[in-house]
């Protein structure tokens, strides 16, 4: 084909690929595919199921790819050690250990941490269906060097993670768009937290609800404040796996919407290591599946260059142009923040347009009739 042609075949088999779905009960859960563009250009499709893997997983993956490939270019045999324990033996100790008293303790933080939680009421531009197709897109934006820079220093000077910062600012974003104060969202932890488990591949990876309170109108400095003791508290309980909590707490269920929340925030501030092999000059392709597991999904990268903002969104509830909006009211949030971290919340000047003001509820719950920005 043409290289343009090609270039596009490419992502289309690529994606077809992504969306195939597994067997979960007779496997194989990873899959690879060798594409052929010409005598000497290759694209390799390595698609695993999320229940054998996480973001941690995929840079072991690499990295032990690489060296592989390596020796064996070379007639060398595997240079990688054998591994003390499985994944299995992880699974078998994380039942044992997660019993009796330790599994009520963290069952009634849990508990009590959620008591009283409502659907976050998303403001959005189509209602929202009944039966979701979790489709999905994306927009980006990249946030400078110095901005960066300056949040690393804020949080620095108040004694929280850079993390805590941009959940706070983000919490402040959900706040103006939605006018609840009790404000949700789930986050990933690595939950690899003893030294065995570094090297493993596999799914440690746990999902955490964070909430906080933004009542009051407090200063974004007492906001991180709030939010840094909800952190931490998760953080304290993060050893109690997501879908247990949800069989204890037997929220509400609804085909329209996941269970105990509705946006999800991430921050990878440990980019991959790039993957190089002898011989080859290698690229990464970006792609997405097209697929949206949440309403939104902010995930953050910090890099070199400062930070890029991707928001996944399902378009059966949000036009493009309005996730553009709301990563340029983000920026003008951590803007105002950095710039005096004694500013209160409703003193933040959002600017937003009169179509957005009007824009239909998204949720299917009672909504609000207050929906302004300053």
């Amino acid at each position: 084909m043409p290289a343009p042609e090609r270039e596009a075949r490419v992502s289309e088999l690529a994606i077809e690929e992504a969306r195939r779905p597994f067997d979960i009960a007779r496997g194989p859960l990873l899959r690879s595919v060798l594409l052929r563009l010409g005598e000497e250009a290759y694209v390799v499709l390595l698609t695993m199921h999320h229940i054998v893997s996480d973001g941690w997983s995929m840079r072991l993956l690499v990295r032990e790819m690489g060296t592989l490939y390596e020796a064996f270019t070379q007639g060398r045999p595997s240079p990688l050690a054998e591994l003390p324990l499985q994944y299995a033996d992880f699974a078998v100790w994380q039942r044992r250990w997660l019993q009796g008293e330790r599994l009520a303790a963290h069952l009634d933080y849990w508990k009590r941490q959620l008591d009283g939680l409502k659907p976050l009421e998303l403001r959005a531009d189509k209602k929202r269906p009944g039966a979701p197709s979790f489709s999905g897109a994306t927009e980006v934006r990249l946030f400078s060097h110095d901005l960066t820079a300056q949040l690393n220093e804020l949080s620095r000077r108040e004694g929280v993670t850079l993390f805590m910062t941009l959940l706070a600012a983000f919490q402040i974003l959900l706040y103006r768009y939605t006018w609840q104060e009790d404000i949700t969202v789930g986050s990933p932890i690595a939950n690899r937290n003893r030294i065995e488990l570094e090297d493993l591949i596999g799914f440690f990876v746990n999902t955490l609800i964070l909430r906080t309170s933004l009542s009051g109108n407090p200063t974004f400095r007492e906001l991180l404040a709030r939010t840094r003791d909800a952190t931490l508290g998760a953080y304290a309980h993060q050893d109690l796996p997501f879908d247990k909590l949800v069989e204890q707490l037997r929220p509400e269920r609804s085909l329209g919407h996941v269970p105990l929340f509705q946006v999800f925030f991430a921050l990878n501030n440990n980019p991959s290591q790039p993957f190089e092999l002898p011989g080859l000059t290698l690229r990464g392709m970006a792609l997405h599946n097209g697929i949206a597991k949440f309403d939104l999904e902010m995930s953050l990268i910090e890099h070199e260059h400062g930070i890029t903002a991707t928001v996944i969104y399902k378009t059966d509830l949000f036009n493009a142009s309005t996730i553009s909006r709301m990563l340029e009211h983000f920026e003008i949030i951590l803007t105002e923040v950095v710039r005096d971290a004694g500013m209160r919340l409703l003193d933040i000047p959002v600017q937003v347009s009169e179509q957005e003001l009007q824009a239909p509820a998204a949720s299917s719950f009672e909504s609000h009739d207050q929906f302004a920005f300053e």
